[in-house]
């Protein structure tokens, strides 16, 4: 399993496993980031120029928001791509399915918290930032013991109260209470 720096297991075998696109393709399956970025790296720079700019990874005839490994080129795949990164969009956990409830003006402690299952600065390895989105309750079970992200979880008994406290507070504030019963004026 792979590990994070400090030697605490990540929850993964392959971190690539559970991509589903590049951050850097675009809707049309061109990549962001030879468009933009034309003198950090010229030569994948030219490459992409040649090809329209479309990723060597999405297949040009695929959507790029269902890009997973059956839509892959067999010549490329995310990890060989020098540019690729892939983050969480943060709405739910990717172990047991628990939906994040910020609320508006208030410091509460999110419950969703973002997990890399690849860190950026591996000697060994390309380097690709890639996280996924876990539970507070999941992470830490996935960091402290024996625990998969890909294990068949539920949300925490725990988890599942703050939620419902925050779902709650969520409903409070969108009934509707004129002034004058807030404040009990007369």
């Amino acid at each position: 399993m792979e590990r994070a720096p400090g030697g605490s297991p990540v929850g993964v075998d392959d971190p690539y496993a559970h991509v589903d696109r590049c951050d850097h393709v675009t809707d049309d399956g061109r990549c962001r980031w030879a468009l933009e970025r034309d003198s950090r790296d010229p030569e994948f720079v030219a490459d992409r120029r040649r090809n329209d700019f479309r990723c060597p990874v999405v297949a040009s005839d695929a959507d790029p928001d269902q890009a997973s490994s059956e839509t892959q080129h067999s010549d490329w795949s995310w990890s060989d791509c020098p540019h690729f990164r892939s983050l969480t969009d943060g709405r739910t956990c990717r172990r047991c399915g628990l939906e994040e409830r910020r609320l508006a003006h208030d410091d509460a402690r999110p419950l969703l918290e973002e997990h890399h299952l690849s860190y950026a600065d591996r000697e060994d390895g390309p380097g690709h930032e890639i996280t996924v989105s876990l539970c507070r309750w999941c992470h830490a079970k996935v960091h402290n013991s024996w625990a998969r992200i890909d294990d068949s979880a539920q949300p925490d008994p725990e988890a599942l109260a703050v939620a419902e406290t925050r779902k709650g507070r969520e409903v409070e504030e969108l009934s509707f209470e004129s002034a004058s019963e807030r404040f009990d004026y007369k």
